[in-house]
């Protein structure tokens, strides 16, 4: 069974949407690794645990977080441009918040 990438809602879509095509190119290849190989063959630069459940795709100055779900799914929670050098911890509390109803 391979790995799915899919999003928590139409407002993560957006999120996503609203971030620079580069950016989304980079989350295209991200997901698509994660499809082809599988979440745990993934890791850094591309990808890094933060809290708990919560991991971030890294692309550039911007993010998306996800948790990994049964059946070898992957749900993206939250997507943003980062500012700081650090993710927020609002970010993460929005992103932990999102998945609670998932996890």
């Amino acid at each position: 069974m391979t790995w799915t990438v899919e999003t928590l809602s139409d407002s993560v879509d957006e999120e996503l949407d609203d971030l620079p095509v580069e950016v989304r190119a980079k989350f295209i290849h991200i997901s698509k690794l994660i499809e082809e190989f599988g979440h745990e063959q993934v890791g850094m630069p591309h990808v890094k645990h933060l809290d708990g459940p919560l991991w971030e795709m890294r692309m550039k100055s911007s993010r998306a977080l996800y948790v990994k779900v049964p059946h070898k799914r992957v749900v993206v929670v939250r997507a943003f441009m980062k500012k700081t050098q650090k993710t927020p911890k609002r970010e993460i509390d929005l992103a932990l918040r999102r998945a609670k109803n998932i996890l």
